[in-house]
């Protein structure tokens, strides 16, 4: 895995490692954390949205209709497609979670 970066959670000051060239999702879920929603663990789907405070990466490609460009520069970034240069402290984004809750309570009055 080579060299690796320390993710720190500026939320809850958890923190985990992250090897070099893995990206910030992968490390997180194989080490348990759970700081964010996983959905396509391909930059389509917007819900492991992270707010990137200190540290530097790259970015792979990530769906525009959830992270423009101007988010990115905010730092604003999808997990599954950031991998990190240096050390990085992040924040989990709260996701709206009405269209997920409202299918769940859906499907649990049919049953």
């Amino acid at each position: 895995m080579g060299r690796g970066f320390q993710v720190t959670n500026r939320t809850t000051g958890d923190s985990f490692a992250c090897g070099d060239g893995q990206s910030v999702l992968k490390a997180m879920e194989q080490q348990g954390f759970k700081c964010v929603p996983v959905g396509c663990r391909g930059g389509g789907c917007g819900y492991c949205k992270i707010k990137v405070v200190e540290g530097d990466f790259e970015c792979g490609k990530m769906s525009k209709a959830h992270v423009p460009p101007e988010a990115i520069e905010q730092g604003e970034v999808l997990a599954c497609r950031i991998y990190p240069l240096t050390d990085l402290i992040i924040e989990c984004l709260p996701q709206p979670a009405a269209g997920l809750a409202s299918k769940q309570t859906t499907t649990k009055a049919l049953r």
